[in-house]
């Protein structure tokens, strides 16, 4: 129930803070991209999959807000072995050209995974370390709270520590490429991931993207991998 309460609340938020921000400055457009991939999976999960993803962008003066959400479905010989969701919220403000604060929340459901579900709440500092053309660079630092549930059924609540990078390069007008990379810490475990991909412009807003995924736990269930992979191919379409 906790957990479908702050669910509930996380899409409330999402979908609420964009329009007090527009009534609170001049009004800003969303971008963004919506995916569609294929993938094969290693770890807990051995599979080729499917999979939808959203990313949704918003500014308007010091305001920004980030909107991330991606599910994946797989089959083996008919039977389901992999379903996953992701829901995740930035609200960012910025100090200065370089220098912001954010909250963000994020919550995962995993049918297959070592951790079948789980939240984090929590806010801190991110600095861009290179601004963009071509380049851009922003690392952030903070702490919060969270929750999850391994596969055995136990639960653990407890204070986190968040660092992130997010790394972009436009090689040139058709092809890009990205790194995005988080770890979270706290007594029970450490999780890392680590996402690389490459982005080719086929047509107007239309893009191909190659991506790998590498997902890893210091601290698991008996019988579960502490890493999984993904290596990803897919179609893009640029929103804005």
């Amino acid at each position: 129930m906790t957990r479908q309460i702050f669910t509930a609340s996380l899409a409330l938020l999402v979908f609420q803070s964009p329009v007090r921000a527009e009534e609170a400055g001049p009004k800003s457009s969303w971008t963004g991209e919506v995916s569609l991939t294929a993938s094969n999976t290693t770890g807990n999960t051995e599979t080729t999959d499917v999979g939808l993803g959203l990313k949704l962008q918003n500014e308007s003066d010091r305001w920004r807000h980030e909107v991330t959400a991606s599910a994946d479905y797989g089959e083996g010989s008919g039977t389901k072995n992999k379903q996953r969701w992701q829901l995740g919220y930035q609200l960012g403000y910025g100090l200065g050209e370089r220098t912001y604060i954010y909250g963000n929340a994020d919550y995962f459901d995993d049918d297959f995974g070592a951790f079948v579900s789980g939240y984090f709440v929590g806010g801190g500092v991110g600095y861009k370390l290179v601004l963009p053309d071509p380049v851009s660079w922003s690392v952030e630092g903070g702490a919060g709270f969270r929750s999850e549930e391994d596969s055995l059924g136990d639960n653990a609540d407890e204070l986190a520590v968040r660092g992130s990078s997010d790394f972009d390069y436009a090689i040139n007008e058709n092809v890009s490429l990205y790194n995005n990379t988080e770890f979270v810490w706290s007594n029970r475990n450490t999780h890392i991931w680590s996402d690389v991909g490459v982005t080719a412009q086929l047509m107007g807003n239309l893009s191909a993207r190659l991506s790998f995924r590498i997902d890893h736990r210091t601290d698991v269930p008996v019988n579960t991998e502490n890493t999984d992979t993904a290596l990803r191919g897919g179609v893009v379409y640029t929103i804005g």
